[in-house]
């Protein structure tokens, strides 16, 4: 199983159902409120952790600025209709057999999910 780490923006009922899926999720909001992305991008590479987030500017940093990558990037790219949302589609993904999330950085939409390898040299 994977382990996790929330963005600031995810909600503390996606967190909690998470976790009560057994899921080790870390939160931002939970270890150092207000924290920047750049230190939320390495928090999550130094523990291992895939990284969820509502906040696009993490392949700002990545592939354009060049910081290291965590094992992998969820980025939900809608307005969460609920606050359990992010849970259900990060389950959903890593529930898809076709769908491999270590190693690259997803986008989902409510319409598709589209991934691109992280840097070999951040990954």
């Amino acid at each position: 199983m994977i382990a996790v780490l929330a963005d600031e923006n995810i909600p503390g009922a996606s967190i909690d159902l998470l976790r009560a899926a057994g899921i080790d999720v870390q939160s931002a909001a939970e270890r150092g409120p207000g924290m920047s992305d750049v230190a939320v991008l390495e928090l999550a590479r130094i523990e291992g952790r895939v990284l969820i987030t509502f906040d696009r500017d993490f392949g700002e940093l990545i592939y354009r600025r060049g910081y290291a990558a965590p094992p992998a990037v969820v980025y939900f790219r809608f307005v969460p209709a609920n606050a359990e949302e992010a849970a259900t589609v990060l389950r959903s993904l890593l529930e898809h057999g076709g769908i491999e999330i270590v190693g690259r950085f997803t986008v989902v939409t409510r319409d598709q999910v589209r991934q691109r390898a992280l840097p070999e040299s951040a990954a």
